[in-house]
């Protein structure tokens, strides 16, 4: 099996063994956008949980390149594209109360239908985004 089939696996699964241990030890969803939203209200004893999910976020890929995973050595895009659409994905998570973690993984998981329609909609504009840049 190619190597990154199962990296793909392995990531996804650890995804989601992160979304279920969330959810049982803590009762919150594993929302991204509202994970860094309550984090930025300033670090406490009550933030700390939120704290700690973001540092996870930034030091799982060093620590997967030191297990032998391979990281992109480049980006297709600059620095200030990469924060435009950024702050433009901050912008639609709150107009959509949610983010592809939150509704995708596990809202999906729940079987909430707003976030199964949640999803439709962030496929398929990601879907028409990529076709429309990749005419260009």
């Amino acid at each position: 099996m190619n190597n990154l089939y199962v990296e793909a696996f392995v990531g996804g699964m650890l995804i989601g063994l992160g979304a279920i241990l969330l959810m049982l030890l803590n009762g919150r969803i594993a929302g991204i956008s509202g994970i860094v939203n309550g984090a930025l209200s300033g670090f406490s004893v009550q933030t700390f949980w939120r704290w700690a999910f973001i540092l996870g976020l930034v030091v799982a890929p060093f620590v997967a390149s030191i297990t032998g995973f391979t990281l992109p050595t480049s980006l297709p895009v600059d620095t200030a594209t990469l924060v435009i659409a950024g702050l433009i994905v901050g912008v639609g998570t709150q107009i959509g109360s949610g983010c592809t973690s939150g509704h995708g993984i596990c809202g999906i998981g729940r079987l909430s239908k707003r976030s199964i329609v949640a999803t439709m909609i962030f496929m398929g504009s990601a879907i028409t985004t990529v076709a429309i840049t990749n005419l260009f």
